[in-house]
């Protein structure tokens, strides 16, 4: 199990006591200090002093793909999983996950996840109770070779690294990109796809994400948030590599990227919008720079088709328009 944390003194605890309630033998729980300058060390050091199976490896405030990285350096058992430090799982899901591996054969299982924001959600979501077995069966959960997995989960939107088990011998020396914080997850799938003979997948929400006011995409636009754009370019280069007849669909995925990055910019305030506004320009040459967008329009999620035309052609416009539809719905808050 990796945990790489910065800064988690309200919530890393909560998320190791998860951890450590999964009903698992010779459990193995790294916890990666990714430059804390909070009392984070301290919670570290107090839950390593009560619970043998924890180890904490501190490093410099390198960004979470080098502390996932350190992480599967470190990890001396058979299975990987990646757990954010401000998520916590649910009862038995790490045993369900490794029968359901196991049973079939995969590579790779998965789960869906619920999301939570309060205390009280939390408290709902660890006492309803664990997977049923009957998700777990040798028949259940839907199984995939490495191109329906990418076709049909990928590429609709199951780009997390997270609420999966994997067998250590499929991630062998793949690594996250370094120096990215959006996306970068999603393009370590894409990377395991070569190696991945078969994935399973159950629709159980077993991992509790937590909606943090505070995470990487809830928070104002910043340069960083590029990178899931430049992820996505990546990707689409592995992509049509391995199989080309999608590369209307990942060109659609970059599509979405930039809009989403533009929608970012256009909640910013009048200056800082201007500010932004060489980002705002990449965005649109990304956009410009998709040849044949009939081809991506129908994997667009529904309403992008005319904010793409939009933006396309007049970006200012879209931009204040975006804007100030945000602040008319902010106002009736």
């Amino acid at each position: 199990m990796i945990v790489p944390v910065h800064n988690g003194t309200a919530y890393l605890e909560e998320c190791i006591d998860s951890i450590l309630a999964q009903d698992c033998e010779a459990l193995e729980v790294l916890i990666i200090n990714d430059g804390s300058t909070d009392d984070t060390a301290a919670v570290c050091e107090r839950l390593c002093g009560q619970h043998s199976c924890l180890r904490v490896i501190t490093m410099p405030d390198l960004g979470v793909s080098a502390a996932r990285n350190r992480g599967l350096e470190q990890a001396k058992g058979a299975y990987i999983m990646f757990v954010d430090a401000d998520d916590r799982l649910r009862p038995g899901v790490l045993k369900s996950l490794h029968r359901l591996l196991c049973r079939t054969g995969s590579d790779m299982a998965g789960c869906s996840f619920a999301a939570w924001g309060t205390a009280g959600e939390w408290e709902r979501l660890r006492t309803e109770g664990e997977m049923p077995e009957e998700l777990t069966g040798a028949d259940t959960g839907k199984k995939y070779d490495s191109e329906s997995y990418l076709r049909e989960n990928i590429l609709r939107g199951n780009t997390r690294c997270w609420s999966k088990l994997y067998r250590r011998d499929l991630i062998g020396q793949v690594r996250f990109r370094e120096g990215l914080t959006i996306g970068e997850d999603m393009l370590f799938l894409v990377e395991l796809l070569p190696r991945m003979k078969q994935a399973v997948e159950t629709a159980y929400p077993g991992y509790a994400y937590y909606q943090n006011p505070g995470g990487a995409m809830q928070r104002p636009f910043t340069p960083a948030y590029m990178d899931q754009v430049y992820c996505w370019e990546m990707a689409r280069e592995l992509i049509v590599e391995r199989e080309p007849y999608l590369a209307a669909r990942a060109d659609a995925q970059i599509m979405v990227a930039v809009m989403l990055t533009a929608g970012k910019i256009a909640r910013l305030s009048g200056k800082d919008r201007r500010r932004a506004k060489a980002y705002l320009q990449v965005c649109q040459r990304k956009l410009k720079g998709i040849a044949n967008k009939k081809a991506c329009a129908p994997y667009l999620p529904a309403g992008y088709k005319i904010k793409v035309r939009l933006f396309a052609c007049l970006p200012g416009l879209y931009v204040w328009l975006y804007h100030c539809s945000k602040e008319r719905r902010r106002g009736k808050e």
